[in-house]
């Protein structure tokens, strides 16, 4: 599992993700606020299924593979 969420990603998931939960908690929205699980997670962990499946990466640390070799 190779870290590809970068940041400012991160920030961005792990606030929502929150917020979500917690509107959910408070009843200030309905069970589907319990989607914020995702977010928080991938935000956590660094790592989402979705962007290795698109080829996608937002972590300047770890750039995409080329899939080729060298020499």
């Amino acid at each position: 599992m190779q870290i590809n969420v970068g940041s400012p990603d991160r920030i961005v998931r792990i606030v929502v993700g929150a917020a979500l939960i917690l509107m959910a908690l408070t009843g200030a929205i309905g069970a589907w606020g319990w989607i914020g699980v995702v977010p928080l997670l991938t935000g956590i962990f660094r790592f989402c299924p979705a962007y290795s499946l698109l080829g996608m990466n937002t972590c300047k640390l770890n750039p995409p593979s080329q899939g080729g070799s060298i020499g």
